[in-house]
């Protein structure tokens, strides 16, 4: 792709032959995916793309990150070898932007499940987490290329492998290694993410969008029926999260009535 240039690298053999065994599967991304070994962000790189005009469908795959980063600027820790960093150009209708996360955490979290036997649950937006700790993040950035074409890069990393984190992550994470017991097959993971992905990114531009938001709460049961916190218009928000509404926002009990929250960070209690 142009604009990745002189950093991609032949993709490893076992997730080579992954990705040919699941070809069929894979939908926009099929022939489109490039790797690297070492790169600062894939959402850096794939909305630069974007930005050029690359086609729906080019993925960016990094086997780590110096720059890594998460919702509300958060960085997210890409140490080589311990996971997946991956981001997908899309170029949703405008309607179906706000559930882009919502589809996009169900479908890592199938595509998890479906590669090794775990079963994720969600917390939202769209956090993916195995019991209380978090196993993967999603961040959705969108922009408008020089074409006037409006996109949005799908970021995802997946933590796979036992790694020492720094002490302050290492409380609140997971990896599909520690819960398995054994590594797992990178290549499977990845493909069966993009394979999801696809799915539920087609079901969304078909508009079907009852289909993705029971799933976002089947998955998210645990989570439903928490206290939770949030900020909004300088003041801290408290209530009972309940449900999400077809858009994507949640929705929380109050004492003063129903909120809806549509952005910013959540702060989930016990």
């Amino acid at each position: 792709m142009n604009g990745v240039g002189s950093r991609i690298t032949p993709i490893p053999d076992d997730v080579a032959e992954a990705l040919a065994r699941g070809a069929a599967r894979l939908g926009p991304f099929h022939n489109r995916i490039s790797w690297v070994e070492e790169i600062h962000s894939t959402n850096d790189v794939a909305m630069g793309l974007a930005e050029r005009g690359e086609p729906e469908g080019c993925v960016v795959v990094a086997n780590a990150q110096t720059a890594g980063r998460g919702r509300l600027g958060r960085s997210w820790v890409s140490p080589a070898g311990a996971g997946l960093y991956v981001s997908a150009i899309l170029r949703p209708r405008p309607e179906a932007i706000s559930l882009i996360t919502i589809a996009a955490g169900v479908a890592i979290a199938e595509g998890i499940h479906a590669a090794s036997g775990l079963t994720p649950r969600l917390k939202w937006p769209n956090d993916v987490y195995v019991g209380e700790r978090k196993l993967a993040g999603i961040l959705a950035e969108g922009g408008t290329a020089q074409s006037s074409m409006s996109y949005v890069v799908l970021g995802f990393g997946i933590n796979l492998f036992a790694t020492p984190y720094p002490a302050d992550v290492a409380t609140r994470a997971t990896s599909i290694e520690l819960e398995l017991g054994r590594p797992p097959d990178r290549g499977l993971v990845l493909v069966e993410c993009l394979t999801s992905l696809a799915s539920r990114y087609e079901a969304l531009r078909r508009g079907d969008v009852g289909d993705i938001t029971a799933a976002w709460r089947a998955r998210a049961a645990e989570s439903l029926g928490r206290a939770v916190e949030w900020d909004v218009d300088g003041r801290t928000g408290h209530g009972i999260a309940h449900d999400i509404d077809e858009a994507g926002a949640l929705l929380v009990r109050t004492e003063d009535g129903q909120a809806r929250v549509i952005s910013g960070e959540v702060r989930w209690r016990s």
